[in-house]
């Protein structure tokens, strides 16, 4: 793995609990360590505090709020950045390539006239949409041309800013986002005996319970099916939708179960436990894990993370909110148990050799030290 030969300083508006091994293998792939600035998530988010890092030095920031994340005019204010900044005194930055951050975009000047880089990290740059898509697209524009280079959660995202034409290409870089390091990748399903194929098929859910998740679909997907292939389906974590997701359940497929959130240990039981994963609705890092334990996997097409990790040979990508193609994704998958192994198989090699937290960690070390050598 290589070592950027000095310290890093990375700002985020919040520090999730599972990017946690990811900052850690950062921090130990930095000569001079690696300052995180990062604060507190709405409570309406959903996004559990995570605790300290054991290898990177946590500052906390205090953010301020103005509306929901998910609101075209959201803002979120971090005083003191630059005070951590020039305690931490780095030799490269990066920052969420977010303009709705005002203090974050004054850290770029500031590194700036010390000679130093700065490099945005995001998921891509979609078409906006709404009254304000002009307004914000500016914005948008005017943050990323004001950095040194860009890393992006996938590829497709790596070309959503190439697109732009606001950097040259080969400032653009791709980190597949992950969250399970190929060096403590756990005994698989597909390894287990046969028997672990047992009727009904199992299929899991895991992720923060939104409306966003769209369980609505699965719960309707699963009993649309001949009564020989409905699956048993376990729903793990917790949210603000729980309630409502609940209610659905019982109303379209009253054999879900909701566990609530789990962690570590009893986590790994429900991955162990699982013949096939489904994410019906936007999001990511839960695949990356649950293909770490030898899932197949069915999503829906979202950001572009999924197009990284979902191939026809592990799993299969249906569009966003087509309860059809879901049925018959589901119809497919549950017809032939002996292939879930075969593509739970793909989904481990994909995870231990390509799709992983020590490849995400390179990528972020080449992109800072081409950056700097330009």
């Amino acid at each position: 793995m290589p070592i950027f030969n000095g310290k890093l300083a990375l700002q985020q508006r919040v520090l999730p609990a599972y990017r946690l091994a990811f900052f850690d293998l950062l921090a130990q792939s930095c000569e001079g360590g690696l300052a995180l600035f990062a604060g507190e998530a709405l409570p309406v988010e959903s996004i559990p505090s995570a605790g300290e890092p054991t290898l990177a030095r946590l500052t906390r920031a205090h953010n301020r709020h103005l509306f929901h994340p998910r609101h075209p005019l959201y803002t979120c204010w971090q005083p003191g950045l630059l005070d951590w900044l020039a305690a931490s005194d780095p030799a490269a930055l990066i920052i969420e390539a977010n303009p709705r951050y005002p203090f974050t975009r004054q850290a770029i000047p500031w590194m700036h006239a010390r000679h130093r880089p700065v490099l945005g990290w995001g998921l891509g740059a979609p078409p906006l949409g709404g009254a304000l898509a002009p307004l914000r697209s500016r914005a948008r524009n005017r943050l990323l041309r004001s950095l040194d280079g860009l890393i992006a959660y996938s590829r497709r995202g790596a070309d959503e800013y190439r697109a732009l034409g606001l950097l040259p290409p080969e400032k653009i870089f791709s980190a597949p986002n992950a969250v399970a390091p190929a060096s403590q990748l756990p005994i698989t399903n597909y390894q287990l005996p046969i028997s672990n194929l047992r009727s009904p098929i199992s299929i899991l859910f895991v992720g923060r319970l939104q409306t966003r998740k769209r369980l609505d679909l699965l719960f309707r997907a699963c009993a649309a099916l001949p009564p020989d292939l409905q699956p048993a389906l376990t729903i793990v974590g917790d949210g603000p939708a729980r309630a409502e997701f609940e209610q659905l359940a019982a109303a379209h497929y009253p054999r879900a179960r909701f566990t609530g959130a789990l962690h570590g240990e009893a986590l790994a039981a429900a991955f162990a436990a699982a013949n096939l994963f489904v994410l019906p609705g936007t999001g990511g890092l839960a695949i990356q894990e649950a293909m770490s334990h030898g899932l197949p996997v069915i999503v829906a097409q979202g950001d572009g993370t999924q197009d990284d990790l979902v191939r026809p040979g592990n799993g299969w990508q249906v569009p966003e909110d087509d309860l059809p193609a879901l049925i018959a994704a589901l119809t497919t998958a549950l017809a032939e148990p002996a292939r879930l192994r075969e593509m739970g198989a793909e989904s481990y090699r994909i995870v231990k050799e390509e799709i992983n937290l020590e490849a995400m960690v390179s990528a972020f070390i080449e992109a800072l030290e081409k950056i700097r050598n330009t």
